[in-house]
């Protein structure tokens, strides 16, 4: 084998290593007014997935403060999700799931997607997000589909 042909699986691997570790590096995003304008991946989102990361008390937990269409149990210390894709845009859903205190500082809402400013934060799960920038996404594209207000 060459050296040059020993050298290949090496470079490879590293790309590899390089691109995995970049897409869990979080995405830098503007908030202009009370929204994010750009989505925070080029993958669009995926309702179905964003449903699922709602409801699953190990992801979002979502329905522990929220009334969740189509669940029977759910929170009731936070406004209702049924409509909100009829009152919001997808941007200014994005920044709701992104950081929820940049529109509303007493929100109790946790920053999904915010890794700085945080108090009391275990040392494994600093500077990282909740949420990946692809699951806002996939629950933004589904919050979206929310028009109906029941």
């Amino acid at each position: 084998m060459t050296r040059k042909h020993a050298l290949a699986p090496a470079i490879a691997a590293l790309i590899a290593c390089s691109q995995a570790c970049a897409q869990g590096e979080p995405v830098r995003f503007d908030a202009v007014g009370d929204a994010i304008p750009r989505p925070l991946t080029s993958e669009p989102g995926d309702a179905a997935r964003g449903r699922s990361i709602v409801v699953n008390r190990d992801a979002g937990a979502c329905t522990l403060c929220h009334a969740v269409p189509g669940e029977k149990i759910s929170g009731n210390i936070a406004p209702a999700l049924a409509g909100v894709g009829a009152r919001l845009s997808p941007a200014q859903l994005r920044l709701r799931v992104a950081d929820s205190t940049r529109v509303n500082a007493e929100s109790p809402m946790p920053a999904y997607y915010r890794t700085e400013g945080l108090n009391q934060v275990a040392g494994a799960f600093r500077g990282k997000p909740i949420l990946s920038a692809q699951q806002v996404e996939d629950v933004v594209a589904w919050l979206a589909t929310l028009k109906d207000p029941r």
